[in-house]
């Protein structure tokens, strides 16, 4: 007998998951309004760049891996996917727990959309140097 696999389950597992919305639906309100929000920054800081499940979580590309977003039991994460550019905002960020390329933050204590943006195109800028290098 073949067991269904509910959506929620689904997303933890990484499977059915085709898209963006399919990964927000099925989470709890308060972190699908957080990640929601982190999504419509990151699309305005990064208009052309490609929004995709990748690595089975939320990805945006320009030329090349840009960043992740995931929720995860206890937190959400904004992977940045540079670890320099992480470290350039290392103080606006002490208050959240970071680790390699990873910015851990929760519903209660979401990062601040000025930040994101600012974050986001310091990535597409380090991803355009990289891109004309090639």
């Amino acid at each position: 007998m073949k067991r269904t696999v509910s959506k929620r389950e689904a997303t933890k597992k990484g499977t059915l998951v085709e898209t963006v919305d399919d990964y927000l639906e099925p989470l709890p309100q308060a972190v699908r309004a957080v990640l929601e929000e982190l999504r419509n920054v990151i699309k305005a800081a990064a208009p052309k760049a490609d929004e995709v499940i990748s690595y089975r979580i939320p990805t945006y590309k320009y030329h090349g891996p840009l960043v992740h977003f995931a929720a995860f039991t206890n937190h959400c994460s904004l992977i940045v996917v540079s670890e320099p550019t992480l470290r350039s905002f290392s103080n606006e960020l002490k208050p959240y727990r970071t680790s390699g390329t990873t910015i851990q933050f929760s519903t209660e204590r979401p990062l601040p959309a000025e930040l994101v943006t600012r974050i986001v195109k310091a990535r597409i800028k380090e991803n355009e140097l990289r891109a004309k290098k090639e």
